[in-house]
């Protein structure tokens, strides 16, 4: 079934577009990460321009990041107030990121800045994933249990001025380092397409030592103002957007996160991330031979 995609201007299997959509909405409701960071990677595998897939997956993003955060506000897992700081850091960013993809755009690096920086960040974050669930499974296996880490924020964000309480958080701590936080994920969501929840969750647990029930509803909160605020600024100065691509992507991505929700009901969560850590590497390794791999044909020139 052959689609026309208006924007990258080129067709596609219609099927495959949705089953990478399935693919990512499994190990969403499996590892519950918003699966953007393995979307956008997937699509150029399969020959999307890295603009169009980078744009296209923050929209579909966005879709997938309302049901779960209806799921956690009923469930008081959202704390508004810290989400909106970040919010408002995320919009910024992503204005930021904006004018960086313009200008990468204007130079001729902008898809090569995008597979590097998905080297960079899958690399680090799925070895850090891969040291942790390695030590947890030996712990589990030898009866020796893991000394639970203290819950504080990092002593940087404590020295910041101006500080506000935020009681669902439990924190009190100045604004500046939700906002921060909020603004490199803006940037990094405008670049890479992904909703940045990999990198917002670790960083909310362990450098603003936010309480663990609200980490993900408030992660999800930020995601979704965010991705909007991606979507519209891509719309209107890169016209990277192809809703045609990004529809196909969110009816396979919905319809796979229920399925990855049974799956993860019945396995263990500690090899469950081992798991999410081996397909992050993977996927990392990829895009790196993507990007010293020479073909033998550089140019190649065919009748139409």
């Amino acid at each position: 079934m052959d689609v026309y995609l208006p924007i990258a201007n080129l067709s596609v299997n219609g099927l495959v577009i949705v089953g990478l959509g399935a693919i990512t909405g499994i190990l969403s409701g499996m590892f519950g990460v918003g699966g953007g960071f393995l979307t956008t990677p997937l699509m150029i595998f399969y020959g999307i321009p890295p603009t169009v897939a980078a744009a296209s997956a923050a929209s579909q993003v966005t879709g997938a990041s309302v049901s779960g955060v209806f799921f956690q506000s009923r469930r008081g897992g959202v704390d508004y107030k810290m989400g909106t700081v970040m919010v408002a850091g995320g919009i910024v960013g992503t204005g930021i990121g904006a004018l960086l993809f313009r200008l990468l755009e204007r130079i001729g690096q902008i898809d090569t800045v995008i597979s590097i920086l998905y080297v960079a960040l899958l690399g680090s974050i799925g070895g850090l994933m891969a040291k942790e669930s390695i030590q947890a499974i030996r712990a589990e296996r030898s009866g020796v249990k893991i000394a639970a880490r203290k819950r504080r924020h990092h002593p940087i964000i404590a020295s910041l001025p101006m500080r506000w309480r935020f009681y669902r958080s439990g924190l009190y701590i100045s604004p500046f380092a939700p906002l921060l936080l909020g603004c490199c994920v803006g940037i990094l969501t405008m670049l890479m397409g992904i909703g940045g929840g990999f990198i917002l969750v670790p960083a909310m647990l362990y450098i603003l030592g936010m309480s663990a029930n609200v980490v993900v509803g408030t992660s999800l909160w930020q995601i979704l103002f965010t991705t909007i605020a991606t979507t519209m600024m891509h719309a209107m100065t890169t016209q990277a957007v192809d809703i045609v691509l990004a529809s196909m992507l969110l009816f396979g991505s919905v319809t796979g996160a229920q399925v990855g929700s049974q799956f993860a009901q019945k396995s263990s969560p500690v090899k469950l991330r081992l798991v999410l850590a081996i397909i992050v590497l993977m996927v990392a390794l990829r895009m790196a031979f993507g990007l010293t791999y020479i073909p033998d044909d550089i140019y190649t020139v065919a009748p139409l």
